[in-house]
């Protein structure tokens, strides 16, 4: 039996790629940040755990409750989208941290203690990122700090690639989703764009490590 971790599943994209994981009968570890959320993913199948990515004594438990356990796939879905200006209104202090410990700090923090995991079964650990991390395809500076975010994870990940070298460390963009963070307009549904994530991660091999991709199957540029 396969065995994955995801960093993120209490709602969203980490939710329905928990459903169909276990659909497709993976064993997977899930967390969640509150007990409701945890209780509802033990009842869907998953072994739930409370972790809060954005405290580190929380994610260090990870850690330890893991422990042995070798993943075959991770993901780092645990973001949060910040306010939507652009570079005209600054950030707060306040926000900037919201922002950046979801989605930068966390997911640091997560690759020493998950990658160990994850090379023990030379496995693939992907990281959830997002288009607008693109630098190449910028083109407006709207969620300002958001765009910013996802430029230090791509950094990270592509950094930590080469410490990991037996896993498969990818950034991906899952497409425009509708999801809270997505919102309703959104081009894709939270099942299309899962479904396609899958088949993309499924042709990934140690000679992508390090690379950016979308849920259809393109090469992103940094």
């Amino acid at each position: 039996m396969s065995t994955a971790l995801i960093i993120g599943a209490s709602r969203g994209i980490g939710r329905e790629l928990t459903r169909q994981l276990l659909a497709a009968g993976w064993q997977v570890f899930a967390t969640a940040r509150d007990d409701a959320t945890v209780a509802a993913l033990q009842a869907e199948g998953a072994a739930a755990l409370n972790i809060d990515v954005t405290k580190p004594e929380a994610l260090a438990a990870l850690g330890w409750k893991l422990d042995d356990v070798k993943l075959d796939l991770a993901v780092y879905v645990a973001g949060v989208s910040g306010p939507r200006a652009g570079s005209s209104a600054p950030p707060t202090a306040a926000e900037f941290d919201a922002v950046m410990h979801a989605n930068v700090l966390g997911a640091m923090q997560s690759v020493p203690l998950i990658a160990p995991l994850v090379e023990a079964a030379a496995g693939k650990f992907i990281f959830i990122s997002s288009i607008m991390g693109s630098i190449a395809e910028t083109q407006g500076s709207s969620v300002w700090t958001y765009r910013t975010s996802k430029a230090a994870l791509n950094m990270a990940v592509k950094a930590a690639a080469f410490d990991y070298p037996k896993a498969t460390m990818v950034v991906m963009h899952p497409g425009w989703v509708r999801t809270d963070m997505g919102g309703p307009n959104a081009s894709i549904s939270v099942q299309e764009s899962v479904d396609g994530m899958r088949r993309v991660i499924e042709t990934l091999s140690i000679k992508d490590s390090g690379t950016f991709w979308n849920q259809a199957g393109e090469k992103l540029p940094w």
